[in-house]
């Protein structure tokens, strides 16, 4: 009897050895990981791409080619699993006023090319365009090993995404008088559990639940045009380099009431101020 439990005592002191190693390399990653420690990415040249594709898709009809495969597979092999992920939402807006003003054809080139493009960056990032919803985007990045890097990589993600359209869509729309296509971004991070509605295993659609899934779009639409929002799980893993950029929101008249899963508080959203 002895014996067993100077055992499960060995035991335990090796859980909370371990659990306590674990949290001092995340933290110690933190510290000293350098702030540029993240998918390096030619933004100049992903703005040319981003601007021949779209001169393509005005002029002749260019049509894309399908980025939802490579998600559709990795939710397949992985079907009622629940997984680390950050959740990326960005929605386009100004959408209804460009419906009263541009031909439906024009309109129908331009919301695809901008999910298209939207799409593009998410893959730069290492990260699974979900699906399209209207005229929004949804991506998700999966957390392996470092939730950190991950972290700094969905928020370079998002500012990318922002450039592409400032400094590679909107001049080819300028030209032909069309307006400014302008976004809001959400990102949150956490479990989401990959769901198969059917029995098909190839057939049956498939799609993630989740709390990251509902906020991230929660917070989306407390956004501003071209304004990124963070929630607090996504801010706490960011390097601190990347943190100073951000500024925690100041809500007015209780417009924001979700609590945090883990502290019961009202959960913290960030926005970036650069």
């Amino acid at each position: 009897m002895t014996e067993n439990n100077n055992d499960n005592q060995e035991n335990q002191n090796h859980q909370e050895t371990t659990q306590k190693d674990d949290s001092t390399r995340k933290l110690v990653d933190m510290l000293i990981r350098p702030s540029d420690q993240h998918k390096v990415v030619d933004s100049e040249t992903l703005i040319k791409e981003t601007q021949k594709r779209v001169w393509g898709a005005l002029k002749k009809g260019y049509e894309y080619v399908g980025s939802i495969d490579e998600s559709d597979k990795f939710l397949r092999q992985h079907v009622f699993s629940k997984i680390d992920m950050m959740v990326l939402y960005v929605d386009l807006v100004g959408s209804t006023v460009m419906m009263l003003e541009l031909p439906e054809e024009k309109l129908a080139i331009i919301i695809s090319s901008f999910a298209q493009e939207m799409a593009a960056v998410i893959k730069q990032f290492d990260g699974y365009v979900l699906k399209f919803v209207g005229d929004a985007a949804i991506g998700y990045f999966v957390v392996d090993e470092s939730q950190l890097i991950v972290a700094d990589n969905v928020v370079n993600c998002a500012k990318s995404m922002i450039a592409v359209i400032k400094k590679g869509i909107n001049p080819i729309l300028n030209q032909y008088d069309y307006p400014d296509l302008m976004v809001k971004i959400g990102i949150d991070f956490g479990k989401n559990i990959i769901v198969r509605y059917g029995a098909d295993v190839e057939k049956s659609y498939v799609d993630l639940i989740g709390p990251p899934m509902n906020i991230a779009a929660k917070i989306q639409s407390f956004a501003k045009p071209d304004q990124i929002l963070i929630g607090d799980d996504v801010y706490t893993r960011l390097h601190p380099s990347i943190q100073k950029s951000f500024e925690a929101v100041s809500w007015k008249n209780d417009e924001w009431n979700y609590r945090s899963r883990v502290t019961g508080k009202i959960y913290q959203v960030y926005e970036y101020k650069n």
